[in-house]
């Protein structure tokens, strides 16, 4: 089981897709074929249910109740560990420190020029050349 902190954009990403074959859908499928175990803590879940009750996506409440509660339930709820990278914006620094919580863990993003240039944060066609590569996928 590979440990990752999912960004909000892959799960908005994930929903909007009409393709089952996305990178986005694969990696939240891998979430519940436990590939991935996610991490997460209070700011990340409060982030997650906000921009995924947004009125502009117009997601259904099953669907949202229902990824929230398969990150929950197989997820681990992590603390945060202080970086001291830069970050152009502030909100996206709790995903960053929540992947720093647990060894050989990653951030999966759509949005890699917000996050430290380091191999820890990937994107989610990565993450499942990263899946296929430890036997996971």
């Amino acid at each position: 089981m590979i440990y990752a902190v999912i960004d909000t954009n892959v799960l908005v990403s994930a929903l909007l897709s009409q393709h089952s074959d996305a990178a986005t859908v694969q990696v939240i499928r891998s979430i519940s074929e436990n590939g991935i175990c996610p991490l997460y803590n209070k700011e990340i879940l409060a982030e997650y249910k906000d921009v995924l009750h947004r009125a502009k996506f117009s997601f259904p409440s099953k669907a949202v109740a229902s990824i929230l509660n398969l990150i929950k339930t197989i997820g681990l709820n992590s603390n945060r560990v202080s970086s001291s990278e830069d970050f152009p914006d502030s909100q996206d620094v709790v995903f960053y420190e929540v992947a720093l919580s647990k060894e050989d863990a990653y951030l999966v993003t759509g949005n890699k020029k917000h996050f430290p240039k380091t191999p820890i944060v990937v994107t989610p066609a990565e993450m499942l050349e990263i899946l296929q590569r430890k036997g996971v996928l």
